[in-house]
């Protein structure tokens, strides 16, 4: 077969204003000349291992970003994954790979060799086209003498093909400290179609001794402290990759990811940091924590951030079942409004000049909504657009942090989305730890239509364990009629999805203190399609 290689090619640059309420405010452009030379981000940090001392492939194998004929394949070298530059030569290193019709590579349909170099964390991303739609593929690497185990991956349907089911997962926010990531062995085992993460892959606080996974000397040595630079961004997602559920989880389905605050710092907004850094300080940490990222996601080579610029978001269809629009509501946001606490609505989270997605990405999204031809449209992203309101000492208090925050942006989306009459508008997402299903309304301090279902996801390990009910699901549900199921454990959403209707399955787990415990079923909400009904069973 001949061989094919990864395609690449520059993006834009891209520009950003952020708001001045609650940090220093930055001048943009003048930061951003001289990120892509900071020291950094030019020199990696080797170990000096020898070639061919220990197994290269460590931190697992993965596949993402299908397409109807194509599909990433990942890998990242790292033959002593917890040491400086992964015990990798600071050298290129060779690797073939290979992509086959079945799991024992008798019908190998296409074999290529890529370089991973010292400057991508040797890491590497195989842009495979050619593939056939809708058709499960196998794929594995070598490097020397050594093979990598073999993953399984999925192709999307045909462009309009008529596509009668598929299936997805939405995972996010797996703080390694929490817990064991046991929702991903559950989610292998089911092997969807595709996997959504939706942000907070790593976290990057301090490892503290209270911890339910107990800190050994087998950790990072900068994991003791919170990470800031490109070698601390490698080596947390070194820790994290070398889960055996997390990797299996990426063998038995592509990924498509996002990410949230927690890959860079709490609740950055643009280029203003959460605390403690000047913004020429954070727009730095800002670029090693983008180039991190995408050493470490099975995405296109196409995505490489230039500096601290990284066009995440991105659009994915399954056939006239599904379109699916990734959103990036971090890069491109306003400053969060009331000093980032939760508060009541006012003049400030009304305010039309403030945005939660930029503008370039608000005109994307209604021009994807817009396109027709999708049976249910999907916005699959970070923080919840519905309030989830409170009541806070007698008065209706909400997070800034998500779409609550940014009122006109919700607005100019959800009814941008009436008038162009979309049908079956669904919001996945993840970011606050819980599951929460809530009818989509583009205000909920007044009379509104309800426009569409919002299907929050739970996190995989952040928060530990978790209740079946706990004092926030209680508080919400009570300030929140449009709020129709919640729960407060761990684990993660898989979905079904038809031409008829959406059934959302909530999967969680009693206790995440111990590897190997199981997940069961604990709600199943179905959305009938044509109307936006929460039915929970």
């Amino acid at each position: 077969m001949p061989d094919t290689s990864a395609s690449f090619r520059v993006l834009p640059d891209k520009t950003v204003t952020a708001g001045t309420t609650r940090r220093r405010f930055m001048t943009w452009m003048g930061l951003v000349g001289g990120v892509a030379a900071a020291p950094q981000l030019m020199r990696p940090a080797f170990a000096g291992a020898e070639p061919g001392t220990g197994d290269p492939f460590t931190l697992g194998v993965a596949s993402g970003d299908p397409l109807p004929d194509g599909v990433v394949l990942w890998t990242r070298l790292a033959r002593r994954p917890l040491q400086p530059g992964g015990g990798m030569p600071n050298a290129p290193v060779p690797v073939q790979w290979e992509i086959a019709a079945d799991r024992g590579f008798r019908s190998v349909v296409q074999r290529g060799s890529s370089a991973a170099v010292p400057e991508d964390g040797h890491s590497v991303h195989i842009d495979v086209r050619g593939l056939r739609p809708a058709t499960d593929y196998f794929y594995r690497f070598r490097c020397g003498s050594d093979l990598s185990p073999i993953g399984r991956t999925r192709t999307a349907p045909a462009p309009g093909a008529r596509v009668s089911e598929m299936t997805f997962a939405a995972v996010s926010c797996q703080a390694w400290t929490d817990g064991y990531f046991n929702a991903f062995a559950d989610l292998a085992a089911h092997a969807p179609d595709v996997v959504f993460h939706l942000g907070d892959y790593v976290y990057e606080y301090e490892i503290k001794p209270a911890t339910v996974r107990r800190p050994t000397t087998d950790v990072p040595a900068s994991a003791w402290r919170e990470m800031t630079t490109l070698a601390d961004y490698r080596d947390r997602y070194a820790l994290y990759k070398l889960d055996p559920d997390l990797q299996a989880a990426h063998r038995a389905a592509p990924f498509i990811c996002a990410y949230d605050d927690h890959e860079v710092e709490n609740n950055w907004a643009a280029g203003i940091p959460e605390k403690g850094q000047s913004p020429e300080e954070f727009i730095v940490r800002r670029a090693a924590a983008f180039k991190a990222w995408w050493e470490n996601m099975p995405v296109r080579a196409a995505l490489r951030p230039n500096g601290p610029d990284l066009r995440m978001y991105r659009r994915f269809s399954y056939g006239d079942l599904a379109r699916f629009s990734v959103l990036d509501t971090r890069q491109y946001r306003s400053d969060q409004a009331n000093d980032d606490k939760s508060s009541p609505q006012d003049a400030a989270t009304a305010d039309p000049s403030r945005t939660i997605t930029g503008a370039a990405q608000e005109k994307w999204i209604l021009d994807g909504l817009a396109a027709g031809g999708a049976h249910w449209n999907v916005l699959a992203h970070q923080t919840t657009i519905a309030d989830l309101a409170r009541n806070t000492d007698g008065r209706r208090t909400v997070s800034m942090d998500g779409w609550s925050g940014y009122e006109a942006s919700r607005a100019r989306i959800l009814d941008g989305a009436v008038q162009r009459r979309v049908p079956n508008l669904v919001s996945v997402v993840g970011d606050i730890h819980r599951n929460v299903v809530s009818e989509l309304k583009s205000t909920y301090t007044a009379d509104a239509t309800t426009v569409g279902v919002e299907l929050a996801g739970t996190s995989i390990a952040s928060g530990k364990d978790g209740k079946d009910s706990d004092d926030a699901d209680k508080a919400i549900k009570a300030a929140s009629p449009h709020v129709k199921f919640g729960n407060a454990q761990r684990g993660y959403m898989l979905n079904r999805l038809t031409p008829q209707e959406w059934r959302a399955e909530f999967r969680v787990a009693d206790s995440i203190a111990s590897r190997g415990l199981g997940l069961h079923r604990r709600a199943v909400v179905t959305i009938p399609s044509g109307r936006p009904e929460i039915q929970v069973d």
